[in-house]
């Protein structure tokens, strides 16, 4: 075998040049502090300065799960090639010496398997309040069966056994409650009624490539033992010739297959035995029907040679390499330069009295910066861990837990790939073994943040003296609040205006508060319609839900009586999520419906000609080819006839094999050869029905613009989707200059994590259309030339000059001009909001909201950062020149001598 390395995963490869991928996946958790009686004081993890002077540790929240586990949450921060990086990490730690909480290792659906959930579906199944994802496993190949590489005991029981691959660690739990961390070796042997023996080489193994043999495959001259908790019918059989079966029902064996599989599901009272090889050979020369037939094993520490009898284990998970030992980052016992980088991390560790278990969550997203494996061996150490090793990290990294007083667990942030849960072999649980207790402490239920008109239910939650859940409902308590915020009616709080509250729930002489915070525009980052276009036509119609982003990554549906909405060169309505066209102003071209959310704006265009049907793929005339940038991924792009939704049209079918690449990894389908096809005209939508795999790649195409530049335009960062789905893509930020060709659709399988998304796949394309407001209004818009001078109150357009009431000034090396006189003199329209400060400016398919003295705006309903600010003088509003005329599309010239600013479009 050679290994190397491959994204951020082992690959493991035979010599006989088949594949088996070993995966990795990621998320996490936190629950922010409860306010309410009955909160315990418990012992604290303290935060502390790590080893190197650049590095930190802080602990921001600590949280009870039920009694004998906590929730906790840190604050990772280090210096990267001279910058500073913060990384968010979440401990859950058990106490392992409360008899009211209890670790054990979940599986796949009902507890099988070759079957696959998600964290959560394992954790809700089985009534875990809290879990992390679990072991390393094979992805594609014949190994891919889903069962973990390591061993697994769950609930005393020996289900799985370690895997002959050097390193791999395991953790226990005894029976008594004592942890351990080891790498352990499964010894087994099967004793025929006339005395003879075979060794047994595991139970419920999946085929993979075993270290420090001769054998190209781990099930070759081997016995492997299966169990009811093996779902599939296919045992593993990948070897020269077809394994033997034998069927084993309350230690009697009960049927023979020689040279054959038995095709039945392994009974509850019995087992199958595996046997290929010599080992069949055996099976056929000392097994009869009806004879008995006795099965030995046991575990053996690698470290200390000690023999370990399954049965005194409570539980055991496998992982990879060690991380920490003694309580100091300890040499990696297995080669990690692929899962390196900075991951999202799940690792598992003890306290060094063996009272405590850790289990650990690093985030990677979009407020924390993931950790290499040598940060996390630090930031373990810091926490108290004793002994530690790795789990599968990166996408598959989750962590759920149930928040106090609630009954389900919840995903607390998102993983690498959002809110999308890989679905795993196995998961650890927390679970409390507590009878139920007397009522403690109460807790208000309801979301923390409130759209403003949003109405919302909040109930009062109980829970007993062992932190688990009760039943309050005979409570009913009086509500109020802090503040006019929130109006409140029973249990029903509606958003009033942007801001914080206190809501308090009174029930005789308890009180319970919690804080509910208002959003107002400041916290979002975006505001998108359903449609972003349409067709500029009396009568049309259009479903419009619009949703909100906020700062922190939270999608929320905005209610319809939260928005106020203006209409620009029409007339029209919005009733419930429908925009309605009820008239056209005379001349218009181009109306502009802006819905505004406490002053943040969003725009759907309408259009004479709406949405432009770019391509349907039916009569294509340009030749449709595959490409890639390896040359040993393969595949084909060809139009066909659609399947599903789309079987009575013709699609563009993608099919991708990157099974035998290496590195950053593209498929392409390229239309007209290295041309493209050509969008004659500005667009500020695409809009596309994709055929998704399900594979997690990213989906991109690609264009050229009239000045030579690429434009990457991301159409789905993950494809996490099966079967046709509409993807909308807003392209006015992109400033894409037209006419522009559109060259490709693409898959994309980038190195970093590549073991954890699929290799080889179909998506398919159809009904690519371009929103293009009206031809004849951009004509009305281009083709100007204006040259404006610092100080003075005139402007040249096209050799006529032009009277302006307040002159261009340079400020910090920042040209600002008053933007009302570029619009007349380029197109568009500008209005002044005297009372909130803000401009908002319409040119074309784009609406700009800039605000005096912020250096933030707003374009098409997404948030952006600029370097200056609008500024106000001589009473009048100055915007920066270059941050307009860009976005606008317009390009400047500066002339230091002359102080002279030419724009031209």
């Amino acid at each position: 075998m050679k290994r190397y390395s491959q994204g951020k995963k082992d690959r493991l490869i035979t010599t006989t040049g088949k594949k088996c991928v070993i995966v990795t996946i990621a998320g996490l958790l936190w629950i922010g502090p409860v306010a309410g009686s009955g909160f315990p004081i418990f012992n604290s993890i303290q935060g502390t300065v790590v080893n190197a002077a650049s590095e930190s540790v802080k602990k921001i929240s600590e949280e009870i799960i039920t009694y004998g586990a906590n929730l906790y949450k840190y604050q990772f921060t280090t210096t990267r090639s001279g910058k500073q990086a913060t990384a968010l990490a979440d401990v859950i730690r058990v106490d392992l010496h409360n008899s009211n909480v209890k670790m054990d290792v979940m599986n796949g659906v009902d507890g099988q398997f070759t079957t696959r959930q998600s964290t959560q579906g394992m954790a809700n199944e089985n009534g875990a309040v809290a879990a992390i994802n679990g072991d390393y496993y094979i992805t594609s190949g014949p190994g891919a069966q889903w069962a973990p590489l390591g061993g697994q005991i769950t609930d005393g029981v020996l289900l799985a056994t370690p895997g002959n691959l050097k390193g791999m660690y395991s953790f226990t739990v005894s029976k008594n409650g004592t942890p351990m961390i080891d790498e352990y070796a499964f010894e087994g042997t099967v004793t025929a009624q006339d005395g003879s023996l075979f060794p047994l080489s595991g139970i419920n193994k999946t085929t993979y490539y075993p270290e420090g043999t001769s054998s190209p495959f781990s099930h070759v001259n081997a016995m492997y033992m299966y169990t009811s908790n093996w779902k599939s019918l296919d045992r593993p059989s990948d070897s020269s010739t077809t394994a033997s079966e034998i069927l084993v029902q309350n230690g009697v064996i009960t049927q023979i297959s020689i040279g054959a599989p038995l095709t039945i599901p392994v009974p509850e009272d019995g087992f199958i035995l595996r046997a290929h090889g010599t080992a069949s050979t055996f099976a056929k020369d000392h097994f009869v029907i009806g004879q008995p037939l006795t099965v030995n094993s046991s575990l053996k520490s690698e470290t200390s040679g000690q023999v370990v009898d399954p049965t005194s284990l409570q539980m055991m998970i496998g992982g990879h390499t060690l991380l920490v030992n003694g309580g100091k980052a300890s040499a990696f016992t297995r080669d990690v330069n692929s899962i390196g980088g900075y991951r999202a991390r799940t690792a598992l560790g003890y306290s060094q009295d063996g009272r405590y278990a850790y289990l650990v969550s690093v985030e990677d997203n979009g407020d924390s910066s993931g950790m290499s494996l040598s940060e996390l061996q630090k930031f373990m150490v810091n926490i108290g861990v004793w002994k530690g090793m790795n789990l599968d990290g990166g996408g598959s990294t989750t962590m759920v837990t149930r928040p106090l007083a609630e009954k389900n667990t919840t995903l607390a942030f998102n993983t690498e790939y959002g809110t999308t849960q890989r679905s795993i072999v196995n998961a650890l649980g927390v679970f409390s073994t507590a009878p139920q207790g007397q009522l403690k402490g109460l807790k208000i239920s309801g979301s923390s943040n409130l759209l403003i008109g949003q109405e919302a239910s909040y109930t009062l939650k109980g829970y007993d003296t062992y932190y688990n859940p009760i039943d309050v409902a005979q409570i009913t308590p009086s509500w109020t609040s802090s503040n006019g915020n929130v109006a409140i009616s029973g249990g029903k709080i509606i958003g009033v205006q942007p801001g914080t509250t206190t809501v308090t729930a009174i029930s005789g002489t308890t009180k319970v508060s919690t804080k509910v915070t208002v959003l107002g525009a400041d916290e979002l980052s975006s505001l998108t319609a359903g449609n972003a276009s349409g067709a500029l036509i009396a009568g049309t119609t259009l479903s419009i839900p619009v949703t909100a982003v906020t700062k922190n990554g939270q999608s929320i549906a905005i209610p319809a009586s939260s928005l106020k909405w203006e209409f620009i060169g029409f007339k029209g309505k919005v009733e419930g999520d429908n925009l309605t066209v009820t008239s056209v102003n005379a001349n218009a071209k181009v109306g502009y419906a802006v819905g505004r959310y406490n002053g943040f704006s969003t725009v759907i265009v309408l259009s004479e000609a709406g949405s432009n049907m770019w391509e349907n793929f039916e009569n294509v005339s340009y030749p449709v080819a595959f490409t890639s940038n390896v040359a040993q991924v393969v595949g084909s792009a060809v139009v066909t006839q659609g399947s599903g939704d789309h079987s009575n049209s013709k699609v563009l079918s993608l099919q991708y094999d990157m099974t035998q690449g290496i590195g950053k990894m593209y498929a392409y389908a390229q239309l007209n050869g290295t041309t493209g096809k050509a969008i004659s005209a500005p667009a500020t939508s695409m809009s596309v029905d994709v055929l998704g795999d399900k594979s997690l790649n990213w989906l991109r195409a690609e264009l050229v613009d009239q000045s030579g530049k690429t434009v990457y335009v991301d159409l789905a960062k993950v494809i996490d989707w099966e079967g046709w789905k509409n993807l909308n893509v807003d392209l006015t930020s992109l400033n894409i200059q037209y006419p522009a060709q559109l060259k490709r659709l693409y898959v994309v399988n980038v190195e970093e994590g590549q073991d954890e998304r699929a290799m080889t796949g179909v998506v398919a394309f159809d009904n690519i259309q371009f929103t293009i407001p009206s031809l004849s209004s951009e004509a009305s818009l281009a083709k100007a030339t204006a040259v404006m001078t610092i100080g003075k109150k005139s402007m040249n357009v096209n050799g006529d000059t032009i009277a302006m009431d307040v002159a261009p000034i340079v400020k910090d090396n920042t040209t600002y001009v008053p933007i009302r006189f570029v619009l007349d003199a380029f197109g568009g329209n500008a209005n002044w909001d005297a009372a909130n400060q803000r401009i908002t400016v319409i040119r074309g398919g784009k609406l700009l909201d800039l605000t005096v003295n912020k250096k933030e705006f707003i374009l098409n309903g997404k948030r952006f950062s600029a370097v200056v600010a609008p500024i106000a003088t001589q009473g009048r509003t100055l915007v920066p020149l270059r941050l307009v005329s860009e976005q606008l599309g317009l390009t400047v010239n500066w002339n230091q001598q002359a102080k002279t600013i030419t724009i031209e479009s």
